[in-house]
């Protein structure tokens, strides 16, 4: 049900090992205390809801996430937390200095971009029985690079001190890694800021093991 005046997002349901949770804009609507509904879809069932009638209408791409907010409708994560940082600045996701957040927004799409991608749904189907290896393999590629970044900006977080759009990128992509079991005793840089920002009531509350649909074994 949705509550009048509160957001509402559709996003992906986790399904064993099949599916890659990309809840990357959760713990900015936690930051910034809006209040929201979630409308889960499963990316499975049915034949995959987002390819339903209902769902292509709210967005064509037929993709998730999605967010219903102020009368529009947005989707694509790092788009929707942009709209909230111009809409919602407090606390601020985007540094003022301009290096800094230069810097978030590359390690952002490093990740959303250069990493994520490769675990979505539609390409695992391509992979076939091999989907184990794919994922790691592309997980460990990208986080190689993402180690050396980190090691320049990094300070308690992504960049800096202050939690910013690059943390919220990371998390669930290291849940993902956890998932498809790649060994990140290698990257200590990563997992320092993951288990740093796992201690914040924001990103333990948007966690994906922690939402009401993830099913038994995947839950924290």
């Amino acid at each position: 049900m949705v509550t009048a005046g509160a957001e509402t997002i559709s996003r992906k349901v986790l399904q064993r090992a099949c599916l890659k949770l990309h809840i990357v804009f959760s713990p900015a609507l936690a930051l910034k205390r809006i209040a929201y509904d979630q409308v889960p879809v499963n990316l499975l069932k049915d034949g995959g809801q987002q390819f339903s009638a209902e769902f292509k209408a709210l967005n064509p791409m037929q993709q998730v996430p999605a967010l219903k907010i102020d009368g529009i409708t947005l989707s694509q994560s790092l788009a929707i937390i942009h709209y909230l940082e111009d809409t919602r600045p407090n606390p601020r996701l985007l540094p003022q200095d301009a290096k800094k957040r230069a810097q978030v927004r590359m390690i952002s799409d490093h990740i959303v971009s250069g990493i994520q991608p490769l675990q979505n749904l539609s390409i695992l189907q391509q992979i076939g029985e091999k989907k184990m290896e794919w994922a790691q393999r592309y997980i460990t590629s990208g986080f190689q690079a993402l180690e050396q970044i980190l090691q320049h900006t990094a300070g308690r977080y992504c960049v800096g001190d202050e939690v910013s759009m690059a943390d919220l990128c990371l998390v669930p992509q290291v849940f993902n890694a956890e998932r498809y079991k790649v060994d990140l005793a290698p990257y200590p840089t990563i997992t320092r800021i993951n288990k740093a920002l796992l201690e914040l009531e924001a990103f333990k509350v948007s966690h994906p093991s922690r939402q009401p649909d993830t099913p038994a074994e995947l839950r924290a």
